[in-house]
Order: structure tokens, then C-alpha cells, then sequence
């Protein structure tokens, strides 16, 4: 076969360091975008990043020449390299180390992307941690509590 195609849609979700607020309200667009911006260097089509004060989602489709592990390392860096520069007092920001990675049907891209748009309101009344163990409990990740949160 001459060709090779890929279609990978994914659902990228990860805290800040110790679920520190730091994505106030007049940051979170700045970093959302440039972590768009991260995406589209590395070769994702970027179809939304969104989150909330400790978190991120980002949904997209992998490039097919890069592991998925390089990608959202890349993405961490620098975003955390950004975030550092739009406030003295974020000096001390940082991602967590680790992050979720679940595949997303290309069926399910509105309902996700609404979802993520969502996240202000949504987490009105769930807490992230309440959020991801639901995801790794809908995907049935087994998991321990005490290493999902450093």
C-alpha cells in the first residue's frame, strides 16, 4: 500500500501543578489559544482547547509522524513556558506529570467540543477530580487514587 492514513482523534486532559488556580479568567484565553497555536506547529489539527482554573482539555487529531507521548510533552513545555510570562507571580507555574489520553469517535467530536466549551459552567458543580476519575472509570482505566494526584 503506497499511502498510509491516519485519523486519530483524541481527548487531552491535564491539571495544573497540585490543581493550583492559575488560569484566572484573563489568562485562560491567552494560554488556550497559544496552546492552540502548539498544536498546529506540531502537525494536530486543533479543533478546541478549553478548561478551568487547574485544568486543560484539548481535542484534536494526532499527526500521524509523532508519538502521542512527544506531542503533549511539547505541548507542556511550552505552554508552561508562556504561562510564566504573562505574570510575575505565575514564576512558580507548572503542569502536573501526568495526563489522560483517551480516543474520541469521530461521531463524538460536537458533543466533546461542547462539552470543553462548557467547562466554566460544568465546573460549577463538579470538581476536577471528581471529572477525571469519571473519565478513567468511563474508559475503564483501572487506577489507584493515591498516584493519580501528585
Amino acid at each position: 500500500m503506497p499511502q498510509s492514513f491516519c485519523q486519530l482523534y483524541v481527548h487531552i486532559v491535564f491539571s495544573t501543578k497540585n490543581h493550583e488556580p492559575y488560569l484566572g479568567e484573563t489568562i485562560r484565553p491567552k494560554v488556550h489559544a497559544y496552546m492552540a497555536g502548539i498544536l498546529r506547529k506540531l502537525g494536530c489539527s486543533s479543533v478546541v482547547v478549553g478548561g478551568f482554573v487547574d485544568h486543560v482539555h484539548c481535542l484534536c487529531m494526532l499527526n500521524k509522524m509523532e508519538s502521542a507521548v512527544k506531542i503533549i510533552q511539547q505541548l507542556k513545555q511550552d505552554s508552561s513556558k508562556y504561562v510564566k510570562t504573562l505574570d510575575d507571580r505565575l514564576a512558580p507555574f507548572g503542569w502536573q506529570r501526568g495526563y489522560g489520553l483517551f480516543s474520541i469517535s469521530p461521531t463524538h467530536l460536537d458533543s466533546v467540543r461542547k462539552y470543553i466549551e462548557g467547562q466554566v459552567e460544568h465546573h460549577r458543580v463538579k470538581s476536577f477530580k471528581e471529572e477525571y476519575t469519571g473519565f478513567l472509570k468511563k474508559y475503564n482505566i483501572e487506577f489507584d487514587e493515591k498516584y493519580v494526584w501528585d
